[in-house]
């Protein structure tokens, strides 16, 4: 895959834009957790109170605080607040950092004061559940009371007397006087004793208990000025929940666009690999086809490049995210609570284990599995280009029984690599529930012991499902990653394989007087990795205006030789020259301009027959086409037709006849108006009378063109100009008819295996 990362680079703004929005996204899923715990912790159990930091105090707040606060609590709270009548609010400035430092300051304080108002609460309970004692006791207890309350000073030493107990919560305070006030009123000493005794008491308590003590403070001191705290909760739950409501949707955004900009970026690639692989293949040579079948290379251009831009389509949404809220979502966890996080570690081991299993079994038939398909096309095509063949021999059942045992290895392998997969989805959703049960069980001993709270432990579960998804994302995208890769490589593997014949660097360019000229110099020629040559030391040349004609028996290599002029292969020595210039350095395109050819085996595209025609010169006119379809001697048949020059040709030709076809073949390349025309075989389907008259036509009418003719019919070629017969890839003569008949024994055998002695007299 990475081979193939520079088709990306057309795309590179959207892919960087894609990666922002997966940042994003993933940013506002791991943010929504945390609202939900706020949502928990602060808006029902905290009565929408965030920290311990009081908006607004009573003055009498103030000072108690400025009592049981040290020197930098003192200048922290100084400087935090400010006098409003009797009530003290803070300043406007104070968020943030500057907020949490002041929340740490108050701390203390705020623990203090809760403390003994929760002592003084427990005492009062106490005090009213006793026992009414007897009428000398009650005596007694009144009179206590109001000795205590007959001044200052006894009330004062009273509570010193107890200050030793206060820890224990046993102080016994004067009827009137606040357990704050009376600490307030003892001596410095004695108050800083009681103070730190307490401050040692919560010094034990976890974190948690110490903050919601502050919290509990501030909600008395809510109380006390008269806020309504149910609707203060009811405006935070209201705040907080269009938070998260505008951060899922802002997710959602991102979700949507990072799913339209990732097909586009896959539509480009796939759009840009088809037309680079259709480029490489239309310069292969048949040395280069046969390293690849057609329908390998028919394959690598629709399924493989279709799994390629299926990964990239799921990738940026699915691989690429993934590790972003994996690796953040742990972030998560350890902000939230480390005594757990082993559970994420282990859930992480269990599904690395179950994805490198899979990959383990499944990575080897997902390299088959492109294998298959490539001979399921293969035999397919096969079956359908030879349908007659098959009727003709009664084979179909041999057919039937070829396609089936493809399609049943193709099918059984995608059974195999479905069920490994299947597997996957139940042993995830296993690990995903184990892990959410076990993260219960274990937050419910944390928020027992006071250490979370139950928000924390809803959100840490979030966090876990989050990491599980992203791995469990990973795992679904190993259905896909291993058999997209195959297709990579195979794709690259066509990429990257450089045609044996190519452009010269310096191409060269004819003289001004040479035209329609073709010459042979010692022109030997062996196909790639073959032992034997299959032409040897041929040397002719045809000058312009004459009709070439090359004949032999079946497998001489006639149309080996003639397939050296456009070159198709390039000679394995010695040189052929077209204009004076060797064909090797001469641009394919000039080259090519200057030949017409007629192929062994006609082949007409889908479309009409006039853009057939002109397939070779697409600006002909109108009255060249038609002259043209006349020499070839196919403007009887066109004009038969309802269309005429507008008749749709199916694929292939099929809808004409083979001497149709050919004839057809024959009128593109000559209104292509070459110098030089190639015909291979290309009068093999016509009869007697149509190829004396194409031929005498094409005399009259391309007198200033050279003609090459490969033929098996001595009577196609008896007018020629010069006659070249093969023998086993060797010039055995060259000569006029006439001459032949005399010199040459292998051409004498040919023609009296076809002509009467009559014939040959004539």
């Amino acid at each position: 895959m990475t081979k193939l990362a520079k088709y990306l680079k057309s795309s590179a703004g959207l892919v960087v834009a894609i990666v922002a929005l997966l940042f994003l996204q993933a940013y506002c899923d791991l943010t929504l957790p945390e609202y939900t715990s706020k949502i928990v912790n602060e808006g029902i159990q905290q009565k929408g109170i965030e920290d311990g930091v009081p908006d607004r105090m009573r003055a009498e707040t103030y000072d108690t605080l400025m009592t049981f606060l040290d020197e930098d609590g003192q200048s922290v709270l100084e400087d935090s607040y400010e006098l409003d009548g009797d009530v003290y609010e803070l300043k406007s400035s104070i968020k943030g950092e500057k907020r949490e430092a002041l929340a740490d300051s108050l701390l203390d304080g705020e623990m203090v004061v809760t403390a003994l108002q929760q002592m003084e609460s427990a005492q009062s309970a106490d005090s009213s559940t006793a026992d009414v004692q007897s009428t000398e006791d009650g005596q007694n207890a009144t009179e206590g009371a109001s000795a205590q309350s007959e001044t200052t000073q006894d009330a004062a030493e009273d509570a010193s007397a107890q200050s030793a107990m206060a820890q224990a919560g046993t102080m016994q305070l004067p009827a009137g006087v606040s357990a704050v006030d009376a600490v307030k009123a003892l001596p410095e000493a004695m108050r800083s004793q009681i103070v730190e005794q307490i401050k040692e008491k919560f010094a034990d308590m976890p974190e948690m208990m110490t903050e919601q003590s502050a919290i509990l403070f501030v909600q008395n001191e809510y109380e006390a000025l008269g806020e309504d705290l149910d609707s203060f909760q009811i405006s935070y739950l209201v705040k907080v929940g269009v938070q998260m409501v505008l951060l899922a949707l802002l997710a959602m955004l991102a979700s949507v666009l990072v799913t339209f900009f990732s097909a586009r970026v896959a539509a480009v690639v796939a759009h840009d690999l088809r037309g680079d692989v259709y480029r490489k293949v239309i310069g292969f040579n048949s040395h280069e086809f046969n390293q690849f079948s057609t329908a390998s290379l028919i394959t690598r251009s629709t399924n493989d490049i279709q799994q390629v831009q299926m990964l990239l389509a799921m990738g940026f949404r699915l691989v690429l995210y993934s590790p972003i809220l994996g690796i953040g979502g742990v972030l998560k966890v350890v902000k939230t609570d480390v005594s757990m996080s082993w559970i994420i570690a282990l859930a992480v081991i269990l599904i690395m284990i179950v994805i490198g299993v899979l990959f383990k079994v499944a990575m080897p038939r997902f390299t088959k599995l492109q294998t298959l398909i490539d001979r399921l096309n293969l035999v397919t095509r096969e079956q359908l280009t030879g349908i007659m063949v098959s009727r003709a021999f009664s084979a179909e059942k041999h057919e039937e029984e070829r396609f089936e045992k493809a399609n049943q290895d193709l099918t059984k392998t995608n059974l195999f690599v479905n069920r490994c997969m299947t597997f996957m989805m139940p042993i995830m959703m296993v690990i995903m529930n184990g892990i959410s049960v076990l993260i219960v069980y274990k937050g419910a001993y944390a928020i027992d012991g006071g250490t979370m709270q139950v928000g924390d432990l809803m959100a840490f579960i979030q966090y876990a499902m989050q990491i599980i998804m992203s791995f469990l994302m990973i795992a679904m995208m190993s259905i896909i990653i291993p058999r997209a890769n195959v297709a990579a490589k195979r794709i690259y593997e066509v990429l990257s394989t450089e045609p044996t014949i190519h452009d010269p660097q310096q191409p060269k360019l004819p003289a001004n007087g040479e035209k329609g000229i073709v010459e042979f110099d010692h022109v030997s020629f062996a196909y790639p990795e073959a032992d034997e040559k299959v032409l040897e030391d041929i040397s002719f040349r045809a000058e312009k205006g004459q009709t070439v004609a090359i004949i032999g028996s079946t497998g001489s290599g006639k149309s080996t030789l003639i397939n050296l002029i456009p070159r198709f292969y390039d000679v394995t020595s010695g040189a052929v020259r077209v204009d004076g210039v060797d064909v090797r350095e001469l641009a394919k395109q000039e080259l090519c301009d200057r030949i017409g050819y007629v192929p062994q085996k006609s082949i007409l595209f889908s479309g009409t027959i006039d853009s057939n025609l002109r397939y070779g010169c697409v600006n002909a006119s109108e009255e060249e086409i038609k002259k043209a379809a006349e020499i070839a001697q196919a403007s009887e048949f066109i004009e038969e037709k309802d269309e005429k020059y507008n008749t749709p040709i199916a694929q292939g030709g099929t809808n004409v006849s083979g001497g149709q076809k050919q004839r057809l073949s024959i009128a593109r390349a000559i209104a292509k108006k070459p110098e030089i025309l190639i015909f291979d075989d290309s009068f093999s389907a016509l009869d007697y009378k149509t190829d004396v008259a194409l031929r005498r036509a094409l005399k009259e009418s391309t007198a200033e063109t050279t003609t090459i003719i490969v033929a098996q019919r001595i009577s196609t070629i008896l007018h020629a100009d010069q006659i070249i017969v093969l023998d086993e890839g060797r010039v055995a003569g060259i000569g006029t008819h006439k001459e032949l008949l005399k010199n040459c024994e292998v051409y004498r055998q040919i023609a009296t295996s076809q002509l009467s002695e009559e014939e040959l007299a004539k």
